[in-house]
This record gives structure tokens, C-alpha cells and sequence, in this order.
């Protein structure tokens, strides 16, 4: 199918709103990955896709152990120009890129060689796809995404749900709801890319809006949206990139999960979510002999954050913004001091994160409100901060000094999930 100008524009205008620069920024956008797709493949019948990354707002490590989740898809978004092709391939190229991702879905077992690749996720996509009984085919792709490797706004998972997207839409007749191919995003990225992770970021980028999870049958999680607008509390909510390298963080990252599910296996259950707080405090003397203090805390941490989650929730929806705030700097704190994933004893020269905390902390107590956390995964990467718009260019002006121009952005919570603009 083959877009007008105009009716491009009026789908563009049901994502991204009604802001005639954002709005004209994006046509060009599409219009260029457009014209580049032609370009290669030379192609005229399109489809256009948007896939956006999220934000996590509460429940910083609680997904991988079934617990509660708060999180936001964002305007920053993967997008696809796409065209299907008579072939079982597969073929994406991708700004940034010389060269294409070929996957034949011919053959659709894990490669060794292909772990932490694109190539990976494409084909852990489709095999979970045919496994499910649902329909794969080949496609041509041109992807842009704004949604930058390394900024913890969860670029891998808007491609992998970008992806299901594409196969949902040409070839299933949009049949696959989107917390199932949340799912199947999660399955390529734990059984072909090779990075352990829960189901919170594909939810976050298949659903849209602002959603609490909870994932208590993993197979089935719960969500439920929750109407709340920042930008009438005249605040914005930023992100600042510290820089930091997730290079060799893997092991930093698995063991959260695996010490949580260690104190679980060792009190008689298989996750924390089926611990009691009460039952944990009376069993730490036998925790801290068997397993040490570390995950002690880090149980600690998460079954008071797993109940933040939904304190949060009822603020937001009782419009407490204050409230709301005051249990950010909660999480942010229980993150640093018991779940310990702001930096990497690997290297304790690199605590860029600690560094962002402390400065944003020491801002929001001159100015007198806001709140920061760490953002995601942590041990490096990006922290989160929720200032009033009075204040953000001060902010922005005195974290640029330290970390560098443009490692500071300012989010927009946007409420449509992945999609496929052809049916709007």
C-alpha cells in the first residue's frame, strides 16, 4: 500500500499528537526511511510501523521474579518501512548500517555465532512465532530508531516487538494481541540474543500508555492502564545518560535474578513473589549463614518494592503527585543501598550513575522538589528524574557540564503501543 503525503500525516498525528513541528519532523522521518527503502530494494508497496521504547517508573528489578511492574511506553519509537518479498527471508536493513540482516527462516534454531545480534532477534522472533502456530513469511525492512543502544529506554525491545508487529499485521491479520507478542520479544532476547531479562520492557513497548503489570502468572500477566498526564502537573520526566558502558554487565545483571530465586529455592518456593515479608525477617539468620548478606538485601529490596508498585499506582490514580514523588525517591534509595545495582564492582572507578544521583540530588534539595531514581537495569546507563518545567534548563545545563551535551532528555509519556499505520 502506498501512502499520500496526507494520509501519512493523519496517522503520524494519532501517535505523535497534534504539535505541527513534531508532527513535521516525523513525515520527514518516514518520508526519508521511505525514500531509502525504495532506494535499496527497489520497492513501492509499503507498510509503516512505530514501535516506541519505555520508561520504567517503579518496580526496578521485581519482573524477573514475578512481581509488580509500573512503567511507560515513550515518544522516542522504532520505526519500519516494510514490503512483504515471495521468499522465507527476511531482510532489514537498518540506519546506521552497511550492511543488511539476512535470517532465513528456513532454518530457525539459535546460532551461536549470531548471540547479541539483530540477526538473533529476528530469528528468535519467528521461531517463537511458528511455535506458537502462528504464520511467518519474508519481508523487506528499513528500520530508524530513535531509541538509542545503551540509553535504557529498551532499544532491543522495541525491535523485537517491532518485529512481532510486522509479522502480526502481513501475515496473521493483526490476530496476536500485544501482551503475547511481548512475550515472544522476551523469548528471543532470553533464547537467541543471550541477555537475561523479564517481560517488563516488551509489555511496556506493546501495550502503550502508562500500565501497572503484574506478573504473578508470568504466562499471563495482568495490566491495567493508569490515566495520569505530567505535563498538567507542570513537571517532565528526564532521563540522563551517563555514558557508561553495558559492555561485560551480563553477569551483573543475571545475578539479581539468580540470588533473588536462591532465597527463594532455599525457603521452599521457586520465586520471591510467593515469599511473605513476615516469613523472610523470621528466616534471615538461616538466609545470611546459607547464602550471605548481599541477598538478604536484595530480597529485602524487592518485596517492598513489589508493594511500592502498587502504592504508586493508587497515588497516581488519586492524583498525589506528591505522593507519588516521595515513593520515587523510595525506590531510588532502596535500589542504591540494598539492591545495589548502581555500579559494578568490576570497576569502582566507573560510578557514573552514583555521580548523577548525587548531583540531582543535591539539585532537587536547592530547589525543593523533584525526585530521581535509577533507570532500569542499572550498573550503568541512565538514571531518571522528575523535575518541574521551570527548572529542567538550569538542570540540563549543570549535568551537560559533567556528562556531556545531550545526555540529558526530556520524555513524553506516549499512549499508543506498537502499531501498524496502515489501520489506524
Amino acid at each position: 500500500m502506498i501512502f499520500g503525503e496526507m494520509e501519512l500525516k493523519n496517522s503520524i498525528c494519532n501517535i505523535y499528537g497534534n504539535d505541527k513541528f513534531i508532527i513535521d519532523k516525523q513525515v520527514k522521518r518516514y518520508k526519508k526511511l521511505s525514500d531509502d527503502f525504495k532506494n535499496y530494494f527497489n520497492l513501492d508497496s509499503l507498510h509503516f510501523f512505530s514501535t516506541p521504547g519505555r520508561t520504567e517508573l517503579g518496580g526496578n528489578h521485581t519482573d524477573h521474579n514475578n512481581g509488580l511492574v509500573l512503567a511507560g511506553s515513550i515518544n522516542l519509537d522504532s520505526i519500519a518501512v516494510v514490503s512483504t518479498s515471495s521468499d522465507y527471508v527476511v531482510e532489514l536493513s537498518s540506519e546506521g548500517y552497511e550492511t543488511p540482516f539476512v535470517v532465513d527462516l528456513n532454518y530457525l534454531k539459535p546460532l551461536p555465532e549470531e548471540k547479541g545480534t539483530t540477526h538473533a532477534l529476528i530469528r528468535g522472533v519467528a521461531a517463537r512465532l511458528k511455535q506458537l502456530g502462528y504464520e511467518i513469511a519474508g519481508f523487506k525492512a528499513f528500520i530508524s530508531s530513535d531509541v538509542l543502544p545503551g540509553s535504557g529506554l529498551s532499544s532491543s525491545a522495541s525491535i523485537e516487538v517491532l518485529l512481532g508487529t510486522i509479522f502480526n499485521a502481513l501475515f496473521n491479520e493483526n490476530s496476536i494481541a500485544p501482551e503475547i507478542l511481548a512475550q515472544i520479544g522476551q523469548f528471543s532476547e532470553n533464547n537467541y540474543l543471550g541477555k537475561p531479562c523479564g517481560l517488563m520492557d516488551q509489555m511496556a513497548c506493546a501495550v502503550g500508555g502508562i500500565i501497572s503489570i503484574d506478573f504473578k502468572d508470568s504466562q499471563n500477566p495482568v495490566f491495567k492502564k493508569v490515566n495520569f498526564d505530567f505535563n498538567k502537573q507542570n513537571y517532565k520526566l528526564l532521563v540522563l545518560d551517563t555514558g557508561g558502558s553495558h559492555a561485560d554487565l551480563t553477569d551483573d545483571y543475571s545475578s539479581i535474578p539468580g540470588e533473588m530465586k536462591s532465597v527463594a529455592s532455599l525457603l521452599g518456593a521457586s520465586i520471591l513473589r510467593e515469599i511473605s515479608m513476615n516469613f523472610f525477617i523470621e528466616k534471615i539468620p538461616y538466609i545470611r549463614k546459607q547464602l550471605g548478606d548481599r541477598v538478604v538485601l536484595r530480597t529485602l529490596h524487592f518485596l517492598q518494592e513489589n508493594n511500592r508498585v502498587k502504592e504508586e499506582v493508587l497515588a497516581l490514580e488519586s492524583g498525589d503527585f506528591s505522593g507519588f514523588l516521595k515513593l520515587v525517591k523510595a525506590s531510588g534509595d532502596s535500589s542504591f543501598k540494598w539492591l545495589q545495582n548502581i555500579f559494578t564492582t568490576k570497576n569502582i572507578k566507573g560510578q557514573g550513575i552514583s555521580l548523577a544521583l548525587a548531583l540531582s540530588e543535591k539539585f532537587i534539595e536547592e530547589i525543593g522538589e523533584g525526585a530521581c531514581r535509577v533507570h532500569g537495569g542499572g550498573f550503568a546507563g541512565t538514571i531518571q528524574i522528575f523535575l518541574p518545567d521551570s527548572s529542567i534548563e538550569k538542570y540540563k545545563k549543570i549535568m551537560e557540564n559533567v556528562f556531556g551535551k545531550n545526555s540529558v532528555q526530556v520524555l513524553q509519556i506516549r499512549q499508543i503501543g506498537t502499531v501498524y499505520l496502515n489501520i489506524l
